[in-house]
């Protein structure tokens, strides 16, 4: 599911002729990306990536930055099949690191770096993030059933066989008993990592595998 926001701003980025250095110069917008050599830097992106995810995402975007609502137009395009709008909604704010209700081209290049060709632990860390809803840096039983169930209704008609309605209540009963070792009523990250690791078919259940990568 990621993979769809990399992959507009990256065709859409190849399709615009100017260079990144032209735009910086020539467009006046409210934010600006940091140095390029610092992104390098920081992200697993080359320079040449850099610029073209940032031409992408300045076509998109012209104002240098996405609000939560232009995220959730963006995403809807890959799922016309379903309502992606809740799910678009934990996602933005997945991305929206520093929570100022806007996500910069640095935000979308760091959460791309980690999700695309971070280590098997920053994924996990990354998409623990995603369903602490409240950031509170626990998962609850009802954040990790709000998750699966904005999944399913992304997926829409694109589920096979048809889902029964609390398809996605009995999956997250399974998993949360897997995860909360302690039996506390909560997930910590230590829990949730160990969980994912050891067992593959909760990665798999829960989206995870295309969650994070």
């Amino acid at each position: 599911m990621i993979l769809h926001s990399f992959l507009l701003f990256y065709e859409k980025g190849l399709q615009t002729e100017n260079t990144v250095e032209d735009e910086m110069e020539m467009a006046t917008v409210r934010h600006r990306p940091e140095a390029l050599e610092l992104l390098e830097a920081q992200s697993k992106f080359t320079k040449k990536e850099l610029q073209i995810l940032y031409r992408g995402f300045k076509n998109e975007c012209p104002s240098g930055v996405v609000n939560e609502e232009t995220f959730k137009e963006i995403y809807s395009q890959f799922f016309p099949q379903g309502d992606s709008t809740t799910y678009a909604h934990f996602l933005f704010n997945a991305f929206d690191t520093d929570h100022n209700g806007s996500v910069s081209f640095e935000d979308f290049v760091m959460g791309l770096s980690i999700l695309l060709r971070g280590t098997v632990q920053e994924k996990l860390n990354w998409a623990f993030n995603l369903y602490d809803i409240n950031k509170d840096g626990y998962i609850t039983k009802e954040e990790m059933l709000d998750i699966m169930k904005a999944i399913y209704d992304m997926m829409g008609k694109c589920t096979y066989p048809v889902l029964k309605e609390d398809t996605p209540r009995q999956h997250v009963e399974t998993f949360f008993q897997k995860m909360d070792k302690n039996k506390d009523g909560v997930v910590t990250i230590d829990e949730f990592i160990e969980s994912c690791q050891k067992d593959e078919n909760i990665m798999r259940s829960m989206q995870l595998f295309e969650n994070v990568i």
